[in-house]
């Protein structure tokens, strides 16, 4: 991607900055610190207050395991050991997703042990598998920063997202780009000028964007939202007028197929609520159509969309009502 392709010319450290991080100084604390909370384990039920809620305060992870899970058995306690020297700047939680599994379930978890950062009320990071304690230490150095520089990293995201918010594309475009010469590993960063790329037409940048997120967090739940996206988008590129799939309803209410079809240029075009009402009216209709196809496609739409988005929980509640009825 050159210059000339991209919309937001600038970006990739070609410009200079004046976004400012303030004081890179050590936050300083009076007296110890406190002794780690109790490690709980969260039902469906309490998941809002225990870790949402919980999330705005101080970073939370989700240890989501089983009884039979050997590895997650083995994760276990290193998990616990970092969680209970970072003292106090991170919560962990559990969540047996044989008991509970709606909640794994919403977030696409397809293999445990899977272990998801929660702050300000929504995933932002996670990994999976029984990985070494040292790359669990990395993953909350990481996660709650290693000095003071972290808050000042979450102000500018805010601004862009804020600049974002009013149309000011190009001033989120410049701090995200910033924010990645700090810390080139940034997902939310990365996410974002992604994200940017992707809706002003260079799904190409966008790519290559996310690419620069390292192996280690391919799988962050922002960087799966963008790139799901992305891989949506280009299947509804192929499928044409939506007309004709309007025309074959008119004609069959029952032609599942069209209305699938449908749903994909839908929410290509923004419409996600009606995209997501036709997918949910396929479940109503004939749960087991396609190998419960219709239900799978609605979990890639939460993920595209993100678990905040309006659109994803109207649709994941009437999806709940349904299948829990």
């Amino acid at each position: 991607m050159s210059d000339k392709d991209n919309p937001f010319g600038g970006v990739g450290g070609q410009y200079s900055t004046n976004v400012s991080y303030g004081s890179a100084e050590p936050a300083r604390t009076n007296g110890p610190a406190a002794a780690p909370a109790p490690i709980k384990d969260v039902t469906t039920a309490n998941f809002a207050a225990e870790v949402i809620q919980e999330s705005r305060k101080l970073p939370v992870l989700v240890d989501f395991w089983a009884p039979w899970c050997g590895p997650c058995k083995q994760l276990q306690p290193a998990l616990e050991k970092v969680v209970a020297a970072a003292a106090g700047a991170v919560k962990l939680v559990k969540m047996n997703i044989d008991e509970h599994p709606a909640i794994a379930g919403q977030l696409g978890i397809q293999s445990i042990p899977a272990v998801i950062a929660f702050r300000n009320g929504q995933p932002v990071d996670g990994f999976m598998g029984a990985i070494p304690e040292s790359q669990i230490r990395d993953f909350i150095q990481k996660l709650v920063g290693k000095n003071g520089a972290q808050p000042q990293i979450a102000e500018a995201l805010a601004a862009a997202k804020q600049a974002r918010e009013t149309g000011d594309l190009q001033a989120a475009a410049d701090i995200f780009d910033a924010v990645l010469q700090e810390q080139p590993d940034n997902v939310g960063a990365i996410a974002g000028l992604a994200e940017l790329l992707f809706e002003a037409g260079d799904a190409a940048g966008a790519e290559e964007v996310l690419a620069r997120a390292p192996a280690d967090k391919q799988d962050a739940a922002a960087i799966a939202s963008v790139r799901t996206r992305i891989r949506l988008a280009a299947e509804a590129a192929g499928l044409g007028d939506p007309t004709v799939f309007e025309k074959r309803l008119a004609e069959n209410p029952g032609d599942h197929q069209a209305r699938f079809d449908l749903a994909m240029i839908q929410n290509a075009q923004g419409k996600r609520q009606e995209a997501a009402d036709n997918l949910l009216a396929i479940v109503r209709a004939d749960r087991g159509w396609n190998e419960d196809g219709a239900r799978a496609q609605l979990l890639k739409f939460f993920e595209a969309w993100g678990p905040a988005d309006e659109a994803t929980l109207a649709a994941r509640r009437k999806l709940s009502s349904l299948l829990f009825s």
